[in-house]
């Protein structure tokens, strides 16, 4: 069975451009610092699982790619660099605290934005609709990957 997840980044970070940029349009997805996230990729996520590329943190927010999970999670390298903004101090080699997995874009789309997004009422329950949402990966059921994937392609 194949999972369904949003992944946030700020396109100042990492955006769909930049993934669709690099080598075999694939980037580390590096920096996830909240647990509930690194579990996610820990205990979830599988090479093939499809992926919403969500810009967060810009002048309009939304899903602007679909890409899949391309490797199993590994430890997060960022973690172990002082010099990385994403450094963590109580992390070690032997005991990583952090994930990443690698995430190949298959194509980018146009802005489905927020709005968009809630102006359908099939996705009311979309995760990242919710109030207080903050988190950079979730996961998305079946249902709402269809009806987005409908709305990339159709309208």
């Amino acid at each position: 069975m194949t999972n369904h997840w949003l992944m946030k980044s700020e396109p100042g970070e990492c955006s769909v451009d930049d993934a669709l940029a690099a080598y075999n349009a694939t980037v580390p997805w590096i920096g996830v610092r909240n647990y509930q996230a690194r579990n996610f990729m820990r205990d979830a996520m599988q090479v093939g699982d499809g992926v919403l590329f969500y810009h967060s943190s810009c002048a309009e927010p939304g899903i602007v790619g679909i890409a899949r999970v391309a490797s199993k999670p590994c430890p997060d390298p960022t973690q172990f660099d002082p010099a990385s903004h994403y450094y963590d101090p109580k992390s070690t080699p032997t005991n990583p605290r952090w994930l990443m997995v690698d995430v190949q874009v298959a194509n980018k789309t146009r802005n489905l934005s927020l709005p968009d997004l809630r102006a359908h009422p099939a996705l009311a329950d979309l995760t990242i609709l919710k109030k207080g949402n903050r988190l950079s990966i979730t996961p998305v059921d079946a249902a709402h990957w269809q009806v987005i994937s409908k709305l990339l392609l159709i309208e």
